[in-house]
């Protein structure tokens, strides 16, 4: 066996699970009226049967005041009890153990509620800067409600069957906030010492300990470092977790904090970030506690994970963004067949970037996740046809993927001498290499159910005349183009030319980004490491307006340090020698920029779609996917040449 360790199995109480990979609780808009849903359950049963050991389900509020959002689970009555009782067997009838998370957020309230912020709680007066919210102070009487609750919604998932619940205390939420010496200011034997800080979860996980039957896993998450100037570092969180652990079946090791946003960056950590880095935070936790420990943060391939194991970092490996991506990959690590994981890139775009849009999860290669109801059975064609896929970018390649699948006959010609379309040119911004595994991904898919890639093969009237395709999926992406611009233009260059080489800029350089996206940002870091002067002038209210908040506000902190001035509301229109003129949008006023040796427009792309009225005209019946449809995101491309290859 390639994988000896992540694959041998590990009892923890009450519960033995069959393997050392899990998936950490978090939230996929899946629920519904705050109850499990089929399409949660569909969700979670894909992961199940893909070979995952354990399913941490996102977090349940334990209490009414615990509903930091519309969709999220409650388990603080027991009509929920029913609900929790059919996930569960479904996921035990797949092989999975199933633990819930128990939660209560405090004062970090992240959503309104049908509109209305709600009243937030904490244990002192201490605003929340990144949610905006002011909590009010607990009383000792509301203190003993919420942890009444949080017992009573354990033995709630007791009686529903599950194996265990994991207390959340991780990034900032209120067991956190209990803890933390500097946001913790009570002057009661719930604050002010070590231990009058512990004495909230302590008095926490006694009553959910007496409440549950004595095979049931109790465990904590806890983060190993908040990363902020203001929150629980390193030492103080392995101190909490040395002093809790006896009360513990295991730790759960995870870092940041919802409450700031160098914090947050880690709750889901961009592809920015190295591979594993909580892994050392977890090594010494395990070796000061002696307990179960498991770990999260960036483990996207078995051989990482092994590696965790083998140096003895941890006992378990959170692996969810990988099972986001590819369901099947603890089964295919099993088997052997590594070469076919659909390695997750860290992109962040539709698992936690839907969630952030009030979406349900899913990812960019694989849109069947969070649609299992829909998309879970791939339908075989009742009749095979001549397809051809015309386009080597992503729409194109999951398009003769799906094709091939179901059993059509498919040819995927690409004119340039590589595959990928604006892929190739998106991975050569800094720290997004990793991005360029989408295609090596979706190729290899491609080539496995049998479609034949053709590159270096224009596809013209002529061809299309010889060989006479049954249908065509037309792929052929966007072109970038200059945005209309007043007076001299001889300073003025695309994005898309810089990165490729064909375009050098002089050293102060503005950066038009009408895109808000990871190109402006993206080039305004390569460019000011290369040592130019950079401005950023952005169509919008920061850098990164459309992207992640989480990688957004990561990106923005390494321009600052970088020195790069950002200008939001710019709408860039005319130039003249050596001055750029924009307006604000918002104040629609003029404003100019002066000493401008280069200005580089990072502009809409336009669809490049000239095949379909020669297709139109010989009646090959066509359907259009991805940039050559309308511009936007390798999501929208990939989706879309699933969705072609279905209608086949």
């Amino acid at each position: 066996m390639r994988f000896p360790l992540l694959f041998s199995p590990l009892a923890i109480r009450g519960a033995e699970l069959r393997n050392r990979i899990f998936t950490t609780g978090h939230d996929t808009g899946l629920v519904r009226d705050n109850r499990p849903t089929e399409a949660l359950a569909a969700y979670h049963r894909a992961r199940a049967r893909g070979g995952a050991g354990l399913i941490i389900l996102q977090a349940a509020g334990v209490h009414d005041t615990a509903r930091f959002s519309d969709h999220v689970l409650m388990a603080h009555d027991d009509t929920c009890i029913p609900h929790f009782r059919r996930l569960a067997a479904a996921l035990h009838d797949d092989g999975a153990r199933v633990f819930v998370q128990l939660h209560h957020p405090g004062r970090e309230m992240m959503n309104r509620l049908h509109g209305v912020q709600r009243s937030t709680i904490a244990p002192s007066h201490s605003p929340s800067e990144r949610n905006r919210t002011v909590p009010r102070v607990m009383d000792r009487p509301l203190i003993a409600e919420i942890i009444a609750a949080y017992a009573a919604a354990a033995r709630r998932m007791a009686e529903a069957g599950l194996d265990g619940v994991e207390l959340v205390a991780s990034h900032g939420y209120l067991p956190a906030q209990f803890l933390s010496a500097r946001l913790n200011q009570r002057d009661d034997d719930y604050g002010g010492s070590f231990d009058n800080r512990l004495r909230f979860v302590a008095e926490t996980l006694d009553q959910i300990r007496a409440a549950v039957p004595d095979g049931f896993v109790v465990g904590m998450r806890h983060s190993g470092d908040e990363h902020d100037d203001a929150g629980i570092d390193g030492d103080e969180s392995l101190a909490i977790a040395r002093a809790l652990s006896p009360r513990l079946d295991f730790l759960n090791m995870i870092a940041g904090t919802s409450a700031s946003s160098s914090g947050a960056m880690h709750i889901v950590p961009s592809m920015a970030t190295e591979h594993a880095y909580v892994a050392p935070l977890a090594q010494r936790v395990r070796e000061a506690t002696g307990i179960p420990v498991f770990v999260a943060g960036r483990i996207n391939q078995p051989h990482e994970a092994e590696l965790i194991l083998e140096r003895g970092q941890a006992d378990l490996c959170g692996m969810t963004r990988a099972t986001i991506a590819d369901p099947d990959m603890p089964n295919k690590a099993l088997a052997g067949e590594t070469d076919h994981i659909r390695a997750c890139v860290g992109c962040n775009q539709a698992c936690i970037g839907h969630i952030q849009h009030g979406l349900s999860v899913s990812c960019i290669q694989h849109p069947e996740t969070g649609r299992e109801l829909e998309l879970g059975q791939r339908r075989r064609a009742a009749r095979p046809l001549k397809v051809m896929v015309v386009g080597g970018g992503p729409a194109g390649l999951k398009a003769a993927a799906v094709a091939a699948e179901r059993g059509h006959h498919v040819t995927l010609h690409e004119k340039q001498r590589y595959l990928g379309g604006q892929v190739r040119l998106a991975q050569l911004l800094p720290d997004r290499a990793e991005f360029g595994g989408i295609v090596t991904n979706l190729a290899r898919e491609a080539e496995h159910h049998g479609a034949v890639l053709k590159r270096s093969s224009p596809v013209t009237r002529e061809l299309l005349e010889a060989e006479r395709p049954d249908a065509v999926i037309l792929a052929t992406g966007s072109l970038p183009v200059l945005p209309p611009v007043e007076g001299e233009t001889e300073r003025l260059m695309l994005a898309a030319d810089v990165l490729r080489h064909s375009a050098r800029p002089g050293h102060n350089v503005v950066i038009y980004d009408w895109r808000a996206d990871w190109v402006g940002m993206g080039l305004a870091l390569k460019l000011a490491k290369e040592g130019h002067q950079v401005r950023l002038a952005v169509n919008g209210t920061c850098a990164g307006d459309a992207l992640p908040h989480s990688i957004r506000d990561e990106f923005n902190a390494r321009l600052h340090r970088l020195g790069v001035q950002v200008l939001p509301w710019m709408r860039l229109y005319g130039m003249d020698h050596r001055t750029a003129y924009f307006n604000h949008t918002a104040a629609r006023e003029a404003v100019m920029l002066e000493e401008v040796d280069s200005l580089v427009a990072v502009y809409a792309n336009r669809q490049e779609d000239s095949l379909k009225a020669d297709l139109d005209a010989m009646a090959i019946p066509v359907r259009l996917a991805g940039d050559c449809l309308a511009p936007r995101t390798v999501e929208e491309a990939v989706c879309e040449g699933m969705r072609a290859a279905l209608a086949l």
